[in-house]
């Protein structure tokens, strides 16, 4: 029999929680004409409702054992923003608070960069800026995500001739082209 991990790494409620969530958004991640919907701007009814409960549902479950793995964590941050779907806004420093769990028990520059997108939310773009910066270095500098966060924050902060610079850096680093459309949208919308 295996033994479960004292970390909550041996997680597999989390992950199903997890992928049900993540599997409940796809419809509504493009538009009709396939176009790149980001989550914040999804329309909620799009949403897969019975992969929604399933999804809270397990998640319940995994809490009640009260080791939380970093599927676990993952799925808490999906739930929080699905809550949308009810009309409830999550505080944005609890998705701060669950990335900081994250990232303790599984650091990666993907949760980092969330994490910062959490942090403009909870306290502002320039301290979400500074946070960003401090994330810079060789993965970084090839990782779109990050480009796409730094451009989105230097916009929010009126820095439009950076943010273009992000935006170009984004898109060459991009593999999807409704993404890169999306990039590009928003570049082009900035002033000047």
């Amino acid at each position: 029999m295996a033994r479960r991990q004292a970390d909550g790494s041996d997680d597999p409620l989390g992950l199903l929680a997890l992928m049900l969530f993540c599997e409940a958004r796809e419809p509504a991640r493009r538009s009709a004409q396939g176009a790149y919907v980001p989550l914040d701007a999804q329309d909620t009814n799009g949403w897969h409702r019975p992969y929604l409960r399933e999804a809270e549902a397990a998640l319940r479950h995994a809490a009640s054992r009260g080791q939380p793995g970093p599927y676990q964590l993952e799925a808490a941050i999906q739930s929080a923003h699905t809550q949308r779907r009810l009309g409830a806004t999550v505080p944005p420093e609890a998705l701060v608070a669950l990335y900081d769990g994250l990232l303790a028990r599984r650091p990666s520059l993907g949760a980092a960069v969330s994490r910062c997108c959490a942090l403009a939310q909870a306290h502002g773009a320039d301290t979400a800026l500074a946070a960003l910066m401090a994330l810079d270095g060789p993965a970084a500098a090839g990782y779109q995500p990050w480009w796409a966060v730094r451009a989105d924050l230097l916009a929010r902060t009126g820095r439009h001739d950076e943010a273009r610079a992000a935006y170009a850096q984004a898109v060459g680093l991009s593999s999807h082209p409704p993404v890169r459309d999306y990039l590009l949208q928003q570049a082009a919308a900035l002033p000047g």
